[in-house]
């Protein structure tokens, strides 16, 4: 019968398999990358931050969520400073995901839901 190998040994081969990604890189996890990132070919598996669309989507997330644009607006002002694209749901959800606007008057636990 074969030894399996001790979770030590494991631990020190997931250590060397890794890589130090540069600061505020992201680790890619499906074929979608997302606004503000683009792939980096010097370091595979992670993302790379894009400073103007990052600070641009947070400023147009910003005034959607005070109402002062519309999601239309929102998208259409992105796309014109990035040049990339971003569908309204998109743009919604990430505005929901910021201030959590779906459970602000709702409970958390499902039993209160019903």
């Amino acid at each position: 019968m074969q030894e399996q190998p001790g979770l030590d040994y494991m631990l020190v081969e997931v250590e060397k398999t890794m890589i130090e990604a540069p600061e505020g890189y992201i680790r890619k996890r499906s074929s979608t990358i997302p606004f503000g990132y683009a792939l980096d070919e010097n370091t595979k598996g992670y993302l790379k931050p894009i400073e103007l669309e990052i600070n641009t989507l947070n400023e147009v997330i910003e005034m959607v969520h005070n109402k002062l644009i519309s999601l239309a607006e929102g998208v259409h002002l992105l796309e014109f400073q990035t040049n990339r694209k971003l569908s309204r749901m998109g743009l919604k959800k990430l505005v929901d995901k910021k201030y959590d606007r779906r459970l602000e008057n709702k409970s958390k636990s499902l039993l209160d839901r019903f």
